[in-house]
């Protein structure tokens, strides 16, 4: 499993998926969640990114990218 990278945080997700894939989304429980991504280099350098607040993203596609999220977390069981 160290070929993936878990992220249960929504925000963080949305962020880094607007640039790498979300492989799968494994649902723990009915109040949390995990967005699975296939770690490489470029998962790697977003996430050194994120974490030092260095990511810049557009509003309107982040925010887009949240809906994506939410409607696939909501529209299935």
């Amino acid at each position: 499993m160290n070929d993936y990278f878990k992220i249960s945080d929504l925000a963080m997700a949305a962020a880094i998926s607007l640039n790498v894939p979300i492989e799968a989304i494994n649902r723990l429980n009915p109040q949390r969640v995990e967005f699975i991504f296939e770690r490489n280099r470029q998962l790697e350098k977003l996430l050194r990114a994120y974490w030092r607040n260095e990511m810049r993203v557009e509003p309107k596609e982040y925010f887009n990218q949240l809906k994506i999220l939410k409607s696939r977390l909501y529209g299935q069981e």
